[in-house]
């Protein structure tokens, strides 16, 4: 890939890729961190990508394993720096921000999706960028009916969850 072919491809999935980072912060320097370390990962790792898939699908799925990489790291440096009880890290996402129309919704929404884990608040994620199963399958790694299943579970969960 050129780096013209490149930054094309940055253009149209910009979008796409602060999606997945400000799902694992809502610290704007930590976007970016994470921003750029998909960029970095998307340019030494396109060369394998094989066409199985839609380009979309795979840039999700390369900033997916970034952030979830980096949010590994940064719980074990937090942990080993102060103890047992680091693992505790907030990982509420600002994209799910309300408006000053709809704030109480829209908050409620994001904090029931901010205490799933972080598989299924992926999951979520996905879905409410409209991607189909198949789509959202192929980029966590799993079949498009376990993707339904874990939809369906999801909900009632978020339903439930006071």
């Amino acid at each position: 890939m050129t780096e013209k072919e490149f930054a094309r491809l940055v253009r149209e999935q910009k979008e796409t890729i602060y999606t997945v980072c400000y799902m694992f912060s809502d610290n704007p320097d930590e976007v970016s961190d994470l921003f750029q370390e998909t960029l970095i990962n998307l340019w030494r790792g396109f060369k394998r990508f094989r066409g199985d898939s839609q380009v979309r699908t795979y840039v999700w799925r390369v900033a997916l394993n970034t952030c979830i990489s980096a949010d590994r790291k940064r719980k074990r440096r937090h942990a080993s720096a102060h103890g047992a009880d680091a693992g505790l890290v907030d990982l509420s996402a600002s994209l799910y921000e309300a408006g000053a129309a709809d704030t109480k919704q829209a908050r409620l929404l994001h904090d029931r999706i901010a205490r799933l884990g972080m598989f299924d608040r992926a999951i979520v994620l996905l879905w409410l960028e409209d991607l189909s199963y198949e789509e959202i399958g192929a980029i966590v790694g799993i079949s498009a009916r376990n993707v339904g299943v874990r939809l369906f579970r999801i909900k009632e969960e978020l339903k439930n969850n006071q």
